[in-house]
């Protein structure tokens, strides 16, 4: 298995220039980074903050209020359950960035049809929105979880991203198109291990739980996934689900690198849990081409244009092809996560 490097994403941000940006969930870690990116790196025009929650809204805003193009932003008060106000909020927007989500996996156990509100019926009221407004691309952001779920989380997403490649047939003669970027886990992000390991070593802990030791996981950076967004905004056709191409990791050897000294208890995989995370199923390899750096899920559309990513080199994956992170070809080895893990 060959030990991974870490892939750049980024690309040219000039098709941004004098354009109108709104990202649903905006006060999460993603929506953050990705605001960050646009205000240091592109020329937009105004970037947009769609969300519920008033006091993330007023401590981003306190956070970039000393950005030189602070002037740029605008914050919404606003749930993707409510499509009348998500409509008003897209006025005047050329790009959606689709990032709002339940995706506490137990909770969305405990409480569903909220899960499914939100992840199936909200995206249901954002294409319908963009739509209504006269919205040009929405990039839904999806998970993991999606390919083969067994959580109802990873079913809503599901759902959610065969509603955004669906909703491409629906512009008409309308400039519309919608795309899904699905990837893994984020490392450092809220609610991940990698905090909750670092607690448990600064508390002092004697042991690191882990719930099973063959478990792998795919490992992506923050501003990974945000220029990974970026770069399929800029290429999209519409109807294409992205997954980036990523290194795997065993979680125990995540563990060692953190803590070398501490050993592990064994503890079993938690109700709704999978042992290897998978992005693209076998099923879904049948539709799926690859790039250099990420696979495409193409849709099945007759109108969609089969030789697009053909003239940038895309070639079909093997016969049988699935992508989780347990059969991956990259891996990646304890020097680049803790070079990772230093900078974040």
């Amino acid at each position: 298995m060959a030990s991974s490097i870490i892939r750049n994403f980024r690309t040219n941000l000039d098709f941004l220039k004098g354009k109108s940006l709104l990202v649903t969930g905006g006060t999460g870690s993603f929506g953050k980074s990705f605001v960050r990116t646009l205000l240091d790196h592109s020329e937009v025009r105004r970037l947009a903050i769609f969300s519920r929650d008033e006091l993330k809204q007023y401590e981003m805003d306190k956070e970039f209020s000393g950005h030189p193009q602070y002037k740029k932003l605008r914050f919404f008060i606003g749930d993707v359950r409510d499509v009348k106000r998500m409509t008003l909020a897209f006025r005047g927007v050329d790009y959606v960035i689709h990032a709002a989500a339940l995706k506490h996996v137990p909770i969305a156990e405990y409480n569903p049809f909220e899960c499914i509100k939100t992840n199936i019926m909200g995206a249901q009221n954002v294409a319908e929105a963009a739509l209504a407004a006269g919205v040009t691309k929405i990039v839904a952001l999806s998970t993991d979880k999606a390919a083969s779920p067994i959580n109802l989380y990873g079913a809503s997403k599901l759902a959610s991203d065969k509603i955004f490649v669906a909703a491409n047939a629906l512009g008409g003669a309308q400039d519309f198109s919608c795309s899904v970027v699905r990837y893994g886990n984020v490392m450092g992000s809220r609610g991940s291990v990698i905090p909750f390991f670092r607690n448990l070593i600064d508390s002092g802990a004697k042991e690191l739980p882990i719930t099973d030791s063959r478990m792998t996981r795919f490992w992506i950076t923050l501003p990974q996934g945000v220029d990974f967004v970026l770069s399929c905004l800029s290429v999209m056709q519409g109807g294409e689900i992205y997954v980036p191409k990523l290194p795997s990791m065993k979680v125990t050897d995540m563990a060692r690198c953190m803590a070398p000294d501490l050993p592990h208890r064994e503890i079993g995989i938690r109700p709704g849990e999978k042992l290897h995370e998978q992005m693209i199923t076998k099923d879904d390899g049948r539709e799926t081409i690859e790039l250099e750096d990420r696979y495409i899920i193409t849709p099945q559309f007759t109108f969609w244009d089969k030789d697009y990513y053909g003239k940038m080199g895309a070639k079909p994956v093997s016969e049988g092809f699935h992508y989780s992170s347990d059969n991956n070809t990259e891996w990646m080895d304890d020097d680049t996560f803790n070079d990772l893990l230093k900078k974040l």
